[in-house]
C-alpha cells in the first residue's frame, strides 16, 4: 500500500546561515540554525505542500542529529528512515550571504553521518510504500552512498515508483575543489560526468541547472549536454535558467530552450539563492505527483523558487500549500516578497513550529501579587514556581495540551527545567500592572533581549486598555505592541496578547471585539489571545467573529482566570466552550493563591504544595475538559 507520496534520499546537515547581510562569512557576528542539505530540504518543502514525504539519511547521536529528527517531524516529514549514527557526527554548513552573486558556504562534511549510508539501510518495505523516491548527485559521488541509492532505485522500479534526480552538482563534494570554494557551482570532470551517464536511465525525471546538465553531458553547450542526457535516459528533462525560469523536454531535444515547455517566472528581487534550486524541486515534485501539466508544475516550481530566493535561510523559506496558492492568486506586489506583510502573514502562519489543538496552562508568572504574599523573597518565591512546575508535570504527565505561564525575573529555574517538556510555555514582557504599558527591563530598549529565549517561548503581554482610551495613551500603548510584535516576528517568536478591558472601564459585548478590530486594523497580529471570561454567548460570537475575519490561522483564544472561584469558573468555561477558537484556559490564582500563602508561611511542605496544586490544576483540567465535551454534544 503506497501510504508515502516521496522518498528523498542523500545529504542531511544542519545549516549555520551568518545573520549578518552584506559582510563576508570571516565577519560574521552570528548564525541562524535551520536544517539544511538538499534531500532534507527537500523533503520538508514538499511536506509543506501536502506531500506525505519521507527522508532516508543518516545523522549523528548528538544534539544535532536530534535538532534534524525533530525539525523534520514538525515540519510533518516520515523520519522511519532517518537512521542514527553512533559513530559519526552530523554535517554542518556556514553559509553567508555576501551580494546578490556572492553566497560564500563551508562544507563540515569529513566523514559525517549521512555520507556513511550504506546499502544495507535501504529498505525495501519502506520504499515499497512510496509513489516516489527522488536521489541527489552528490550521493553518487562515493562508493558506499552509490550502492544505497542504486538499491533505492532499483527497489522503486521494481515496486511501481516513479524515480527522479535532482543533479545537484557541488564540485566540492565530489573533491574537485577545496575547502573553501563551496560556492563553486561548475567544475569540468570527465569522472563525474561518467559517473552520472551510468546511472541516468534509472530515472523518469532529471532536473537541474544548466550548468548541471553540463556536467551530466559532459559539455558546456546545454543543447549538447541536453542531447547527450537524452543519449542515454529516457526521463523528462528540466532544465533550470535562472531569471528566464525553466523549461521541460519529454521528448527529442529541440534547436532552443525556448522551445521546450515552461510555466510562468515572478519578478522579484534576488536576496539568497542558496536552497532555491530545492524549493524549485519541491514545488515540481508537487505538480508532478499530482498529474498536473509541465506548465503547472513549472508554475509551482518558479513560484515555489521565488520564495526561496526571496527569504533568509534554505527551509525555512519554502511555502505552504495555502501559501503558495494565495500568491499565485493575488500575485507579486513587491518584489521583495519578505517585505511584502500579507505574504509573511500567511508564511508566518501557516508554518509555525506547532498548532496547538487545546491548550490547559497553569499560570505561575505573578510577580507582584507574589511579592505581597507576608515572607516572600526573591529566592522563596523562585523555589515555590519550581513546585508550581512540578505540579504542572504531574498533571500532563508528557501528553500534549498542557501547559505553564512563567516569567524569568522570579521564576527562572522553573522557566529553563520546562523547556523540552513538551509544555505550551508562556513567558510575560509587561511591568506588573503598567498602565502605560512599559515591559519588564530584561527586554532592552531596544527589545533586544528577546533574541536570548528559546525558541519554544511565547511572547506573552499584557496590555490594560479599551476602546474609549484617550487618543495619546492608546498611541503609546501600541506604539510598544507594534514594536513588540515586530521583534517577536524577528526572532521567531510567537506572541501572545492579553486585554483585560474590565480592569480600565464598562463592558459591554461588543467592546473586546472592538479592541481586537483594532489591532489588526494597526498590523497586529497575535498568535494567541488571552481573554478575560466574558458574560454572554453576544460577546463571545463578536470576539470569535472579529478574529477569524482577519486571522484565519490564529492559533486560538485561552481564558485568564482573574482569581475566580472554581464555580465561577466552571460557568465561564460553559459559555467559552461553544466556541472552537477557544482552546482552552491559562488560570494562576485560582490554583495556586492560597497555597503559596500557605507555602511562604512554613505552614505547608514541598509534598504537600505539590499534590495540593495538582489536585486543583487536574480538576479545573476536568471542568474545561468537560465543557468542551457537553459543547459538542
Amino acid at each position: 500500500m503506497k501510504t508515502l507520496d516521496v522518498i528523498t534520499i542523500g545529504r542531511a546537515s544542519v545549516d549555520l546561515y551568518g545573520a549578518q547581510v552584506g559582510g563576508r562569512l570571516e565577519d560574521m557576528g552570528s548564525f541562524q540554525k535551520y536544517i539544511g542539505g538538499s534531500p532534507t530540504n527537500m523533503a520538508a518543502g514538499m511536506a509543506r505542500l501536502g506531500l506525505k514525504s519521507a527522508l532516508i539519511t543518516r545523522v549523528g547521536d548528538e544534539h544535532m542529529g536530534r535538532f534534524i529528527r525533530e525539525e523534520l517531524a514538525r515540519e510533518g516529514v516520515d523520519v522511519t528512515g532517518v537512521i542514527t549514527d553512533k559513530e559519526r557526527l552530523t554535517a554542518l554548513v556556514l553559509l553567508g550571504i555576501r551580494d546578490e552573486d556572492r553566497f560564500p558556504l563551508i562544507f563540515y562534511r569529513e566523514n559525517c553521518a549521512d555520507m556513511a549510508l550504506s546499502a544495507d539501510d535501504i529498505d525495501e518495505d519502506f520504499i515499497a510504500r512510496s509513489r516516489a523516491v527522488i536521489a541527489t548527485g552528490t550521493h553518487l559521488s562515493h562508493a558506499n552512498t552509490e550502492a544505497a541509492v542504486l538499491k533505492a532505485l532499483q527497489l522503486a522500479r521494481k515496486h511501481g515508483a516513479q524515480t527522479a534526480l535532482d543533479i545537484d552538482y557541488r564540485p566540492n563534494l565530489w573533491g574537485l575543489a577545496g575547502h573553501g570554494a563551496g560556492e563553486e557551482r561548475f567544475i569540468s570532470s570527465a569522472a563525474v560526468t561518467a559517473k552520472l551517464q551510468a546511472h541516468l536511465h534509472y530515472f523518469d525525471l532529471i532536473v537541474g541547472t544548466e550548468e548541471e546538465f553540463h556536467i551530466a553531458g559532459g559539455t558546456t553547450d546545454t543543447l549538447a549536454a541536453l542531447r547527450a542526457v537524452r543519449a542515454v535516459s529516457k526521463a523528462t528533462l528540466v532544465c533550470k535558467r535562472g531569471a528566464k525560469g525553466a523549461s521541460a523536454f519529454a521528448g527529442e531535444i529541440p534547436d532552443s530552450l525556448d522551445a521546450g515547455e515552461t510555466g510562468p517566472g515572478f519578478p522579484i528581487e534576488v536576496f539568497n539563492v542558496l536552497g532555491a534550486g530545492d524549493g524549485f524541486m519541491s514545488g515540481l515534485t508537487k505538480g508532478w505527483l499530482d498529474g498536473e501539466s509541465w506548465p503547472v508544475a513549472l508554475k509551482y516550481a518558479n513560484a515555489c523558487g521565488a520564495f526561496a530566493v526571496s527569504r533568509h535561510g534554505c527551509t525555512p523559506a519554502y511555502p505552504s500549500w495555502e501559501e503558495l496558492q494565495f500568491f499565485l492568486a493575488r500575485g507579486v506586489k513587491n518584489p521583495a516578497l519578505r517585505k511584502d506583510a500579507a505574504l509573511e502573514q500567511i508564511h508566518w502562519s501557516t508554518n509555525r513550529r506547532k498548532d496547538w489543538a487545546e491548550v490547559r496552562a497553569f499560570a505561575f508568572d505573578h510577580r507582584s501579587q507574589m511579592e505581597e504574599i507576608p515572607g516572600a523573597t526573591v529566592e522563596n518565591i523562585g523555589r515555590f514556581k519550581e513546585l508550581c512546575l512540578e505540579a504542572t508535570l504531574a498533571v500532563s504527565q508528557g501528553r500534549d495540551g498542557y501547559g505553564i505561564l512563567c516569567d524569568n525575573r522570579l521564576g527562572r529555574a522553573a522557566l529553563h527545567r520546562a523547556s523540552g517538556q513538551g509544555l505550551w510555555i508562556g513567558r510575560p514582557v509587561e511591568w506588573p500592572g503598567s498602565r502605560p504599558l512599559t515591559l519588564e527591563p530584561e527586554i532592552g530598549p531596544d527589545f533586544g533581549g528577546l533574541s536570548e529565549w528559546a525558541l519554544e517561548n511565547v511572547v506573552k503581554v499584557l496590555c490594560f486598555c479599551h476602546p474609549e482610551d484617550a487618543v495619546e495613551l492608546r498611541a503609546e500603548q501600541e506604539a510598544v505592541i507594534s514594536r513588540l510584535f515586530a521583534a517577536c516576528r524577528r526572532n521567531r517568536l510567537e506572541m501572545l496578547l492579553e486585554v483585560i478591558p474590565s480592569k480600565v472601564g464598562p463592558v459591554y459585548d461588543a467592546t473586546t471585539a472592538r479592541l481586537i478590530e483594532r489591532f489588526y486594523d494597526i498590523g497586529i497580529y497575535p498568535d494567541w489571545w488571552k481573554l478575560e471570561p466574558m458574560q454572554s454567548r453576544a460577546a463571545w460570537a463578536a470576539t470569535c467573529d472579529a478574529i477569524a475575519a482577519r486571522d484565519p490561522h490564529v492559533q486560538g483564544i485561552v481564558i485568564l482566570g482573574l482569581g475566580q472561584s472554581e464555580a465561577e469558573l466552571a460557568a465561564s468555561f460553559q459559555l467559552a466552550a461553544e466556541f472552537p477558537l477557544v482552546k482552552g484556559f491559562a488560570v494562576g490564582r485560582t490554583i495556586h493563591a492560597d497555597v503559596a500563602r500557605n507555602w511562604i508561611a512554613g505552614k505547608m511542605d514541598d509534598a504537600a504544595a505539590v499534590a495540593t496544586m495538582a489536585d486543583n490544576f487536574r480538576r479545573l483540567c476536568g471542568i474545561w475538559d468537560s465543557a468542551r465535551i457537553g459543547a459538542k454534544a
